[in-house]
């Protein structure tokens, strides 16, 4: 059993390998994932997870797939965090600070708690890209959120009921199609994709190991 670790699944004890994260020792331990799981490399959000350490009080966020089991924690899974979409059009969108208290007031709330950072799976600094979006600072909400993925835990622990993916999806809309300068070569690179011009190539790309694809990606030639 050397290796091994208990933890508590729903409040039921398993022992499992101490080196696998959450969702495989979730497989390990015979639960069948058809919910709380998605792209298990970090980038949908779809396995936000709540856990606590046996002995301590903090409860802790996380996403399942990136997070490695330790002795004593109990977690519990939710099929999602409730977010707040409202609908709009983009091409009606008002480029203020406007659109934000039409859309979402509830970033008005905001009572400065700071919950929503302390409890970011990506780590990113979410009261501060609420209040860039409070003043109508699109740009600058947009960088801010970049990497969020949407998993919804910021939403979850918010007293004021912010949904703060939501917000930062409609600042980073706003700032591609009206703020951000125009890429006249990506949109020939669309049309061309479209065109199935690269038809061959992407065959021969998804035919690479996932290995050799991440060290593509990774080493990318990036915009500046």
């Amino acid at each position: 059993m050397e290796g091994m670790v208990n933890v508590y699944f729903f409040g039921k004890r398993y022992v499992v390998p101490g080196e696998l994260t959450i969702m495989r020792a979730m497989e390990y331990a015979g639960y069948q994932l058809v919910r709380g799981c998605g792209c298990r490399n970090g980038f949908c959000g779809a396995c936000a997870t709540l856990y606590r350490i046996k002995g301590k009080q903090e409860l802790k966020s996380c996403l399942a797939c990136q997070t490695q089991v330790e002795e004593g924690m109990y977690v519990a899974t939710l099929p999602f965090f409730p977010l707040v979409k409202q609908v709009y059009d983009m091409e009606k969108v008002p480029v203020s600070q406007q659109v934000m208290m039409q859309l979402y007031p509830e970033i008005y709330a905001c009572i400065g708690c700071n919950a929503c950072t302390k409890s970011c799976t990506q780590e990113l600094d979410v009261m501060q890209y609420i209040a860039y979006a409070q003043r109508g600072d699109f740009a600058a909400c947009a960088e801010a959120s970049f990497d969020c993925v949407m998993c919804g835990v910021c939403s979850a622990r918010c007293p004021a009921g912010i949904s703060h993916p939501q917000v930062a999806m409609l600042a980073r809309r706003i700032n591609g199609k009206y703020l951000a300068p125009k890429s006249q070569h990506l949109a020939d690179r669309v049309r061309e994709i479209e065109n199935g011009d690269f038809q061959s190539l992407l065959e021969a790309l998804m035919d690479k190991p996932l290995e050799q694809m991440q060290e593509l990606y990774n080493h990318r030639d990036i915009e500046q």
